[in-house]
C-alpha cells in the first residue's frame, strides 16, 4: 500500500475515534472499538522503513503505552540483595496484590486447631527468596520480623533454623550458594530449583541427587528438616518416631507448591488456649486437602513464624519470637517507579 494511501486511513481513524467520546456515554473508548481499530490498520510493508503504526499507537493510546513500559516485570538477582519495597497501599487485611504477585491470606478453625493459611502467586522463579540474619556460614541469628523488613518481604516465613546444630549432616543452599552439602540419610530434603519448583527426596542419598541435577536442575535452595508430608500429589504416611515431637500436638509450619509459580504457606497455631497444634500427619492431612503436589514441615514449636506487613498472621509477639539463622520470603517485582 502506498505511503499517502496509508496515511489517510490513520487520519480517517483517528478522526473515528475522536468522535467516540461523543457516542460512548462514559467518554471512553470501548475494548471492542479499540480491537477493531488496531485490526483495521494496515500491516507495516517489510521493506518500508519505519514503523508508522507504533507512532500512530503511541499518539493514540500514550498512557497504555506508558503503563506499559513502567510496569516491565524484571527478574530478580540470585543473590541476597532484597526485593523492590512492596507498596504499602495495597497491604489490606486479607492480602496484597500488585502486577507480580498475589497474596491472600486465610483462617480457618477445625478439630482444635488455628490453621493460618497464606496462598501465594508470582510471576517468576527471583520471587521465592531466602535470607539469612548474617553471612552464610555464620552463627548469627535475628527477629524473622526484622530480616522481613531488611528485605522488603511481602510475606516471609521461618525455615530450617540451619545455624542451629552448625556441624550437624545436612544438605543447606541459600540463594544458589552452598553452605553444606551432606545428606542426612535420617532426614528429608527440600529443594526448590531455578524454576521454583520443588523437588523432596525422602531420606535422600548423594546418587539421587545427582541423578537430578543431571537433568538440568540447579539448586537455589535447600532445606534439611522435614518431613516431607505430600510428594509428587501423593500424600505421605507419617513414620512414628521421625523427630521434632512429630507424634505430639505442637506449632507447626509447613511449605506447600500447588502448581507452576503457585504455593501455599501454612502454620498450625498452638500451645495457645484457642489452638492446640498439630502432629505431622495431621499436617499432612492438611497439606494434601489443600491441594499441594508437594508439602515440606519445616522448623516448628517457638520457631513456627509467618510475617505479614509489619506484623504477625498468627498470636505471637517481639516479646515470644524466636532468633533464628534465616527465612524464606516473598517479594515483588515492582519497584516504585510502578506503584500506582
Amino acid at each position: 500500500m502506498k505511503q499517502r494511501t496509508r496515511i489517510i486511513l490513520y487520519i480517517l481513524a483517528a478522526a473515528f475515534v475522536l468522535s467516540l467520546p461523543f457516542y460512548v456515554p462514559s467518554g471512553a473508548m470501548l475494548g471492542d472499538e479499540r480491537s477493531l481499530l488496531m485490526d483495521a490498520m494496515p500491516a507495516q510493508d517489510e521493506d518500508n522503513e519505519g514503523d508508522e503504526g507504533a507512532w500512530f499507537t503511541r499518539l493514540l493510546f500514550p498512557t497504555a503505552v506508558a503503563e506499559e513500559a513502567q510496569l516491565a516485570l524484571v527478574p530478580l538477582p540470585i543473590d541476597f540483595s532484597p526485593g523492590p519495597a512492596p507498596n504499602p497501599a495495597l497491604f489490606k487485611e486479607d492480602g496484597y496484590e500488585d502486577a507480580s504477585i498475589s497474596l491472600k491470606l486465610e483462617t480457618r478453625d477445625e478439630a482444635g486447631v488455628r490453621w493460618r493459611i497464606a496462598w501465594v502467586k508470582i510471576q517468576d522463579p527471583s520471587q521465592i527468596r531466602t535470607a539469612t540474619a548474617g553471612k552464610l556460614n555464620s552463627s548469627k541469628t535475628a527477629l524473622i520480623s526484622s530480616m522481613a523488613a531488611k528485605n522488603n518481604a511481602v510475606i516471609a516465613i521461618n525455615t530450617d533454623y540451619m545455624s542451629n546444630d552448625p556441624v550437624k549432616t545436612s544438605y543447606e543452599y541459600r540463594m544458589g550458594e552452598k553452605v553444606r552439602n551432606k545428606p542426612n540419610r535420617k532426614k528429608d530434603l527440600l529443594i526448590i530449583d531455578q524454576h521454583g519448583d520443588f523437588k523432596l527426596f525422602q531420606k535422600s542419598n548423594q546418587q539421587e541427587i545427582d541423578a537430578w541435577l543431571t537433568e538440568g536442575h540447579q539448586i537455589i535452595n535447600a532445606f534439611t528438616f522435614g518431613p516431607a508430608l505430600v510428594v509428587d500429589g501423593q500424600l505421605i504416611k507419617m513414620e512414628s518416631g521421625y523427630g521434632y515431637a512429630g507424634d505430639g500436638k505442637n506449632p507447626r509450619m509447613a511449605i506447600g507448591q500447588l502448581d507452576k509459580l503457585s504455593y501455599v504457606l501454612v502454620l498450625a497455631e498452638g500451645r495457645t488456649k484457642d489452638s492446640e497444634g498439630a502432629t505431622h500427619q495431621e499436617l499432612a492431612d492438611f497439606m494434601a486437602a489443600l491441594g499441594c503436589q508437594q508439602a515440606f514441615n519445616f522448623d516448628g514449636g517457638n520457631s513456627a513464624t509467618m510475617v505479614y506487613n509489619g506484623g504477625y498472621y498468627q498470636q505471637k509477639s517481639k516479646n515470644n519470637e524466636r532468633t533464628q539463622s534465616d527465612m524464606l520470603y516473598f517479594a515483588t517485582l515492582v519497584d516504585t517507579a510502578g506503584w500506582q
